[in-house]
């Protein structure tokens, strides 16, 4: 092919159009050797993936491994790769995985023998505006929470790093010195080959065909080569994870689709590039550019990105897909404004890849839900040469150990139930994803795509008057309701880090909550029923829940399931319906992960029955019941039970309310607090009628049969207009939770989070000498004591209109040293100030005397502001806005 000049075919791009076809070089195969008839774990996949899972494995004393491998070691989407390996990711536990992966690569070649073209460069990320620089500034301060070494530079240090780029447009940069460079397919290699030397078989040119399942869990592998017998497999086929696992006898929903992914290469400079030069990345261009033998690589993220594969076509090995300069025009010529003197340089390639892209950006690991011992590492979002090394070391561990060692929920494929598996929304979603990646995301930004999928009753009810929407759990659910008048176009699009559009209606919204009355649609809440002809279903979840569930019938106990370290694999409430049945309500998006702990835990031979009664589609249901042959059942049924929405009915009038709606006194003498009683409401009956809001302020949740749920509404909107009401979405009840220092799991809680470190030893049955999972790891941080406690903070001299917001992950310092980072926070329109909540940290015990000597600041962006740590939360009744005397009250 005859050269090619950047200005050549950006101008045949911008006239005539260009089209061309790169074949790239195969390897010779090599001899196929006989596959054993068992192992203990069989990985499918020999990308970085599966490489460094098999790696990590033998680390930790697993030796009896076989890896399998379509095509050839590292032929897929890793030989494709552009080989950053970057620090900079939005969520804690990708900043970890990529700062082990960088560290690990560093050694590698040594370890293994195979060159791995370890580079540490550092890597630039540039900013063309002031809100680029915010959203820098805070990632600044979470790495040195990591301790990563990072700065944020101005354009004329840019300039001096970087001298071939043009810093006029910038407004300042990031700066991270030890992010690096690789040959990711080399690092794959290395990875296998140190792998090997411990007693790894690996297996090319073999195409798993399905696994094999036995009472529910993984049994071995059918190959075009014949069957494995194996313990545990692991999934990690990149591009085709989607398609393995619904070939499955058990169907493992693995949500991910890929899309193609452009760059291009070029030859040396007249001046080859020297081989230190950082990568750039310039978000606000939707490019990366890096050095690659003496010329550059660039590539990014377009707007307008093309999805492929929808319909489940399968390959040996990726083929470079065909050029698409057209396409790829944005990105050149975002490249050409930001290296001008690149024009003349001679292009050897465009390459297009497919990539593998996830739902919400985040990559896809753990052990499946409906299929024990069957696991899962793919859908990287081109992240997968930072990722790898450390993404691998965390499965590894969790098979070893049964659990991961550190909060991967965020990752955890249980994050996702069946219904984001659809080919339709896949495609629709990574077509938004992918350029999300380098977007701004200001906070609580929202999904556009794969919405309106699960909604309650009353959706279009609360749409009609108002409702803005967010998504959870494919759920939708109202942030707040703007009023009549307003502007909802330039309100829908208002994004900021500083103090936001919507902050006067939800204050209106709160303030009803507190004076009058507000309805809050809460459907979406996962709820399930456990019940049992005999005891059992007592006596199983005094076992499984940590507080006292043998309650007289009617009353509600707030309580947790814990794992075996004594944390929260769920944060629930309990309520004894009759004396053999229970009915339990959990957050949204444990649904797949709270169904999965109970699945899991209860005995096999008992009378047990289990219901997910959260929502159904035309009366679909699911159900999980136990028999006298030990067999887990599972049963999706036609059938028009019980299925609940809810409506939280909050504020001192809510009781005026349901007492004229139902013609019962709903007084606290005769409807005590979390005591929950059967009644009709209008013409409605059967409510489940509930004394408790989530938000600590008085009133009421209803659990209403989705048949009434309309009418309920109605009426309570009805009556409730003499009273004041109105509807109010999520930011309220988040602001109301947050100031009355409630945590929530999956924000606040997580599995490594204990009831002593959140200040709910009063949530637990530790001396009423009941066993139950976790007791014994609480009995002996009770006696060692806590090294981390759940704080609340009151920033002291930040201003609400002129600063910038505290949202979440923002460093605590206590004292000028780093101790933790807010897991929530929110405004108080009643302390008429911002309250955060998170964790303080010590080597030595946190007592209440650690909390109470210690001067506290939050870091936003950089920018310390002095906080006021409370470990009870502010008195609603006393404290005026801005009162300077403090006033505790526990709850």
């Amino acid at each position: 092919m005859h050269a090619r000049l950047i200005s050549d075919v950006l101008g045949h791009i911008r006239w005539r159009g260009w089209r061309c076809v790169c074949i790239p070089q195969r390897a010779a195969s090599t001899e196929a050797q006989p596959l054993p008839s068992r192992a203990q774990v069989v990985i499918c996949g020999g990308g970085i993936m599966g490489a460094s899972v098999a790696y990590h494995l033998t680390k930790l004393g697993w030796h009896d491994i076989v890896l399998l491998e379509q095509g050839r070691i590292a032929a897929g989407s890793t030989r494709f790769c552009a080989g950053i390996v970057s620090t900079v990711k939005h969520i804690s536990i990708e900043t970890e995985m990529a700062d082990y992966s960088n560290k690990l690569y560093q050694q590698l070649e040594a370890e293994s023998g195979i060159p791995t073209g370890y580079k540490r460069t550092g890597s630039v990320l540039l900013a063309q505006t002031q809100d680029r620089l915010i959203s820098l500034r805070r990632m600044v301060s979470r790495l040195r929470m990591k301790s990563i070494p990072c700065e944020i530079i101005t354009p004329k240090q840019v300039g001096e790093l970087h001298p071939l780029l043009n810093i006029h447009d910038l407004v300042g940069a990031m700066y991270v010195p030890e992010d690096a460079v690789v040959s990711t397919a080399d690092i794959a290699l290395a990875l296998v080959t140190a792998a090997r030397s411990k007693g790894v078989q690996v297996h090319e040119h073999t195409a798993v065909n399905h696994v094999l399942v036995e009472r529910g869990h993984v049994s071995g592998v059918d190959t075009d080569r014949g069957q494995i017998e194996c313990e545990y497999f692991v999934n990690c086929a990149g591009q085709w994870a989607y398609e393995l696992g619904l070939s499955n006898e058990e169907p493992v929903s693995i949500p991910l689709h890929a899309c193609e992914h452009f760059y291009l290469l070029t030859s040396p400079l007249r001046t080859p590039l020297q081989d230190n030069l950082p990568c750039v990345v310039d978000p606000d261009g939707r490019i990366y550019i890096r050095n690659w033998q003496g010329g550059i690589l660039s590539g990014g993220f377009e707007k307008n990105p093309k999805p492929i594969f929808t319909e489940g076509r399968n390959q040996l090995e990726i083929q470079n897909l065909q050029e698409d300069w057209d396409h790829f025009e944005p990105l050149l010529s975002a490249l050409l404004r930001r290296m001008p003197s690149l024009e003349a340089l001679e292009i050897l390639r465009l390459v297009n890849c497919p990539e593998s892209f996830t739902p919400d950006m985040r990559c896809v690991m753990g052990e499946s839900p409906t299929l024990l011992r069957y696991f899962t590492l793919a859908g990287m979002n081109s992240q997968g040469c930072s990722l790898g090394g450390g993404a691998g070391k965390f499965l590894a561990e969790w098979m070893v150990h049964g659990y991961p060692q550190d909060n991967v929920w965020p990752l955890d494929i249980k994050r996702f139930g069946a219904l984001q598996s659809s080919r339709t929304f896949l495609r629709h979603r990574v077509m938004e994803v992918m350029p999300l990646i380098y977007d701004l995301k200001v906070p609580r930004w929202d999904f556009q795509t794969g919405r309106q999928l699960r909604t309650s009753p009353l959706y279009d009810r609360l749409d009609a008057q108002g409702a803005r929407w967010m998504e959870k759990h494919g759920f939708e659910r109202a942030k707040y309701f703007v009023p009549p008048g307003k502007d909802l176009l330039s309100l829908d699009q208002s994004k900021t880090f500083y103090k936001p559009d919507w902050f006067d209606i939800v204050g209106s919204e709160v303030k009803c909550c507190k004076e009058a009355v507000c309805v809050i649609d809460m459907s979406s809440f996962t709820k399930f029923e456990i019940s049992s002809p005999g005891d059992q279903a007592l006596d199983t979840l005094q076992y499984l829940f940590s507080n006292d569930v043998d309650v007289p019938v009617g009353h509600i106990v707030h309580t947790g399931m814990l794992n075996e370290r004594g944390g929260y694999e769920n944060d629930c409430s309990v309520v004894r319906l009759q004396k053999r049945s229970f009915f339990m309500i959990s957050p949204t998006d444990q649904q797949v992960h709270c169904w999965s702990w109970l699945k899991q835990h209860l005995p096999s031979d008992s009378d047990l029955f289990l219901e997910d009664v959260t929502w159904k589609y035309t009366g679909m249901h699911r159900e999980l019941h136990t028999n006298p042959k030990s067999q887990l059942l599972w049963s999706v049924l036609l059938a028009m039970n019980l299925c609940f929405s809810a409506l939280n009915l909050i504020g001192p009038r809510a009781m005026d309310v349901l007492s004229e709606l139902s013609y019962a006194p709903m007084t606290p003498d005769h409807f005590p607090s979390l005591f929950c009683k059967e009644m009709s409401v209008g013409y409605a009956n059967g409510i489940r009628v509930m004394s408790m809001t989530h938000t600590g302020e008085p009133g009421f949740t209803l659990y209403i049969p989705i048949e009434y749920a309309l009418h309920v509404y109605n009426e309570i909107m009805s009556v409730g207009q003499k009273y004041g009401i109105r509807n109010a979405g999520y930011y309220a009840l988040r602001s109301l939770r947050i100031e009355k220092f409630f945590a929530f799991w999956g924000q606040d809680l997580d599995s490594f989070t204990t009831p002593l470190e959140c200040g709910r030893e009063f949530r637990v049955k530790l001396d009423k000498g009941c066993d139950f999972i976790g007791r014994d790891a609480l009995l002996r941080q009770r006696d060692e004591g806590i090294f981390k406690r759940f704080t609340m903070f009151i920033l002291e001299d930040h201003d609400t209109d002129l600063d910038l917001w505290p949202w979440w992950g923002e460093p605590i310092y206590r004292n000028g040293e780093h101790v933790g980072k807010t897991t929530s926070s929110a405004y108080s329109y009643t302390l008429g100030r911002h309250v955060c909540l998170g964790f303080i940290h010590s080597s030595n015990p946190v007592t209440p005397d650690f909390i109470n000597r210690g001067e506290y600041e939050i870091e936003i962006a950089g920018q310390r502001f002095q906080a006021k740590a409370k470990l009870y939360p502010f008195s609603s009744l006393f404290t005026q806005r801005r009162r300077k005397e403090d006033m505790e009250l526990g709850y």
